[in-house]
């Protein structure tokens, strides 16, 4: 007589995708509410982080980043934390970066709408318009910006992470703007620069820390002709086995046209250790999307290293200490350059198009090569 053995199902990384995943998370499948983009966890648990991020293109040639954050992403396990970041890359390829945190009593968010407070700081909108201002000593930024493609999530926005149908652990990505107007007022001590530009808004929230969940992404999005795209290829950490997923939508004229993770092939070529870092980096990322006697190919081709950081070294240093004896080997690399997108019918190139961009690579674990298991 032998007895049953139950196996266990295989911890993995998944999409909620399932009519139950919806329920869990209270997402309606067809629309997405304004309290969507509101605050949505409790920031004063251990474990959680949420963050609400812009990016711009600036017609004057800067380009602009800001975030506000419940809590620095390398300090999920600890206490809110409120901190904003601006990242400003000048015309003239000068880089500025400031980051402060402030008294916990300075943060505020709705849960019903987008409305964030940290001290001074603010971000404001609802799907569509959006306001910003923010400032860190010398440097400060006011922003405006007004949706020109509806916000956009593939299925619940949740990545579910654990055994089948036991995910406790998630991390979730909603792109409330994947693509918007800019008006944006910067300032760097003395000088003064309002212009327009190409924006974006998303927002980014979790219940454990994603360095236990997660080895890197690649994450981009730009406008080429009249097309918006965004596109991130993330892979999950050696407890996961390091599976991979694609995450992507192609907009035209506003109205999605792709977004069908399943039928995207992700390459990643040219690739190169980054001296700072210690990371491999591609020269050249490409998303390859067929559907039918259709395809769309996206390619973006790196010129610059806008940002290079190791998370370890923004650690107190006794925290730093434990985490290099712990292998904690995170960091966090934004890259500057060209994206192309061609359309091909029947193996006949119908349009292409290409345009400046700017997009990231986070690292959480050790150097990894895309698709190496």
């Amino acid at each position: 007589m032998s007895a049953k053995i139950e196996s266990t199902p295989l911890a993995a990384m998944r999409l909620g995708d399932r009519p139950e995943d919806f329920r869990r998370f209270g997402l309606d499948p067809h629309a997405i509410g304004r309290w969507e983009d509101g605050l949505r966890t409790d920031p004063t648990c251990r474990g959680t982080y949420e963050w609400w991020y812009f990016d711009a293109n600036l017609d004057d040639g800067a380009k602009l980043v800001v975030v506000f954050y419940t809590k620095p992403i390398i300090a999920a396990q600890g206490r809110l934390s409120p901190t904003v970041l601006i990242n400003l890359a000048l015309p003239d390829g000068t880089s500025v970066e400031r980051t402060q945190t402030f008294p916990d009593a300075s943060f505020s968010a709705a849960t019903e709408t987008c409305a964030v407070r940290i001290a001074d700081n603010f971000l404001d909108g609802d799907l569509h318009t959006y306001r910003i201002s923010a400032a860190i000593n010398e440097v400060s930024v006011e922003v405006t910006l007004t949706g020109e493609v509806p916000a956009w999530r593939q299925k619940t926005s949740h990545l579910l992470f654990g055994p089948d149908g036991q995910e406790k652990d998630y991390f979730a990505w909603l792109p409330a703007v994947p693509q918007g107007s800019a008006m944006v007022t910067y300032r760097v001590g003395a000088r003064s620069s309002t212009t327009g530009g190409i924006g974006y808004h998303d927002h980014n929230w979790g219940n454990v820390p994603m360095n236990t969940l997660m080895n890197d992404w690649y994450w981009g999005r730009a406008q080429v002709g009249p097309y918006t795209v965004i596109a991130a290829f993330i892979t999950s950490s050696k407890r996961f086995g390091f599976s991979a997923r694609t995450a992507f939508v192609l907009a035209r004229d506003g109205a999605v046209v792709a977004d069908d993770d399943t039928k995207v092939r992700f390459e990643a070529s040219d690739v190169t250790l980054d001296p700072a870092t210690g990371k491999p980096v591609a020269g050249v990322i490409s998303y390859n999307y067929r559907d039918g006697d259709q395809e769309f190919v996206i390619r973006f081709v790196r010129e610059s290293t806008l940002v290079r950081a190791k998370f370890s070294s923004l650690l107190p240093p006794l925290k730093r200490l434990a985490a290099r004896l712990t292998g904690f080997d995170g960091a966090y690399l934004r890259f500057a350059g060209s994206v192309a997108i061609d359309r091909i019918v029947l193996g006949t190139i119908a349009e292409t198009y290409t345009a400046g961009a700017m997009w990231e690579l986070m690292y959480f674990g050790p150097a990894h090569l895309p698709g190496q298991r």
